[in-house]
């Protein structure tokens, strides 16, 4: 085993503190990562308090990790030592379902392991992610990451990046199409950025006049405030597509009315709450669909790094310490981030 050190959360009403454990040595088919970078997403937040429940502590969260690996199993075949590369949100699955085998892993008919807080198959308990200063993952659930980019931006593309990218993909946005955004938050930043760059034309929806001006930098072509009942009345009937990232519970109705005939409105936040159920007529009379996303597959998690890299894309971050990470937590609650936080862990030093 391979003495570790990071910050994990020791129960559900306590903030995360340092915390020392252990890896595992790298096996045949395993990677070593020396963790440079990890992001901030919303759910770490939701796993250390324990608001979905299932959380087994002490949890170490972070699933957004980029970093320089330090070795290899003598079986690896795609990395090498001081290769960079990142570690979305899971690190294992069955490999053996109908959705694994589709490389669709996230679907896993036997639930996939998720970087922290899963199951770990390898030394039993649970795994620990990327708040810390290593990690040992087996070499299918590692990705390659381009050093053309910042790769303090790139850390947030492994959870926020994906999980806005896979069904922009999947609902085959392209050149044209018309694609609504519903927040501009950690996830709703990256919509826009990808949408604009599949050649979309986007229209950002948010409850900020604020925001406005930075969701047109971010490549959103109109921008709609969606208390504003005739703004919205304005677009009724006029989306292919929308990306909804909010996850807080409201009113849907409202936007799926934005949809024209055979549109989709797909969600990706989760709240803790259910939403109001949508009108049926809403659906009915459009023949529009409702529908969900879960970040993506390790294949597809690779095309959207790749297609970062082409187009220069990254996270707007704001670079923080691991010990500002309980600051951080609380600030995060207020939206008071533009729009990710990743923890720089060479801040994180041994006690």
């Amino acid at each position: 085993m391979v003495q570790a050190i990071g910050y994990a959360a020791p129960a559900a009403d306590k903030e995360l503190e340092y915390f020392e454990f252990e890896r595992r040595e790298p096996t045949a088919h395993d990677v070593e990562i020396d963790i440079a970078f990890c992001g901030v997403c919303h759910s770490d937040l939701h796993q250390a308090r324990n608001e979905w429940g299932g959380t087994v502590f002490p949890c170490v969260p972070g699933h957004e990790i980029v970093g320089k690996v330090t070795r290899v199993g003598d079986k690896v075949t795609k990395f090498k030592v001081g290769d960079t590369v990142g570690v979305g949100c899971m690190v294992d699955s069955c490999g053996h379902c109908h959705s694994c085998h589709e490389g669709h892993e996230q679907y896993c008919d036997s639930g996939l392991v998720g970087t922290y807080n899963g199951p770990d198959k390898h030394s039993g308990g649970v795994t620990y992610g990327g708040y810390s200063n290593r990690i040992t993952v087996t070499e299918g659930f590692v990705l390659k990451v381009s050093d053309k980019l910042d790769l303090a931006g790139v850390a947030p593309l492994l959870c926020a990046g994906i999980t806005t990218y896979s069904p922009l993909r999947h609902w085959g946005v392209t050149k044209g199409t018309k694609v609504g955004v519903v927040g501009l938050g950690g996830l709703g930043h990256m919509a826009v950025k990808l949408a604009a760059a599949m050649g979309a034309e986007v229209v950002l929806f948010t409850t900020s006049a604020s925001k406005v001006d930075d969701a047109k930098c971010l490549g959103a072509q109109h921008v709609v405030i969606s208390k504003d009942p005739e703004a919205m009345a304005a677009w009724q009937n006029q989306l292919d597509f929308i990306l909804n990232t909010v996850a807080a519970p409201h009113d849907l109705d409202a936007f799926l009315s934005l949809l024209r005939l055979d549109g989709t409105m797909c969600l990706v936040g989760i709240p803790a709450e259910p939403h109001p159920s949508p009108s049926a007529y809403n659906l009915v009379a459009k023949r529009r669909s409702l529908a969900g996303s879960l970040i993506g597959g390790i294949a597809e998690t690779q095309e959207m790094l790749d297609f970062c890299a082409e187009h220069g894309i990254t996270s707007d971050i704001e670079l923080i310490a691991m010990d500002d990470i309980n600051e951080a937590y609380e600030r995060m609650l207020k939206g008071d981030v533009k729009y990710r936080f990743v923890i720089d862990l060479a801040t994180l030093k041994q006690r």
